[in-house]
């Protein structure tokens, strides 16, 4: 029996955190409650996964600004994980520790970094993480690095779900890779 190539797997990452519409109220701090993962083979060139992890923010409640966004609601968010078992979970069954990552940008990975360091929980990702907006801008010779919706218009690509969803988000930003890797500009993971 035949099989085929080895998959080359690349978790793509898009998160959701608390906002609000202005400062945070007082003792508020900007907290993940959603983990969008989407994974990729690069070899096969498909979406072969998606996944959403809610997760319970300790130190910061889903305002209606945040809700009107993300369409998440505090009820929704109680019903998730804490952020370390968020982590663990990462780590468990979507091997983050070993596989490469990609985000829109540098925010997810940056909030990611500052809740472990808050929280004293083990940072969940591999060290090979790639901006997927700066392999994308270099492929079509933009200027300005766009965010993921104008990214999508850029390409030709359709806007699938809800926009400020991680679940959503993270399978758009996969659509992205793609294309950029069928654009041979996607860069190798060291």
């Amino acid at each position: 029996m035949e099989t085929g190539p080895e998959p080359e797997l690349l978790n793509v990452i898009d998160i959701e955190a608390t906002c609000w519409d202005g400062q945070p109220p007082p003792g508020a701090v900007s907290e993940i409650i959603e983990i969008g993962l989407t994974v990729v083979d690069l070899r096969s060139a498909e979406r072969v996964a998606r996944h959403r992890i809610l997760v319970r923010p300790a130190r910061s409640t889903v305002s209606a600004f945040c809700t009107e966004l993300t369409g998440l609601t505090q009820a929704e968010v109680d019903t998730g994980v804490s952020f370390a078992e968020a982590c663990r979970l990462l780590a468990s069954e979507h091997e983050s520790g070993t596989r490469p990552w990609a985000s829109w940008g540098d925010y997810d990975r940056n909030q990611f970094t500052r809740q472990c360091r808050t929280t004293k929980t083990r940072y969940p990702f591999s060290h090979r993480h790639t901006n997927a907006k700066l392999p994308f801008t270099s492929s079509y010779g933009l200027r300005k690095r766009p965010g993921m919706a104008q990214a999508l218009k850029v390409a030709g690509l359709p806007l699938e779900g809800r926009h400020h969803s991680g679940a959503d988000d993270a399978w758009n930003i996969a659509a992205l890779i793609l294309d950029v890797a069928a654009r041979d500009a996607w860069p190798d993971t060291p």
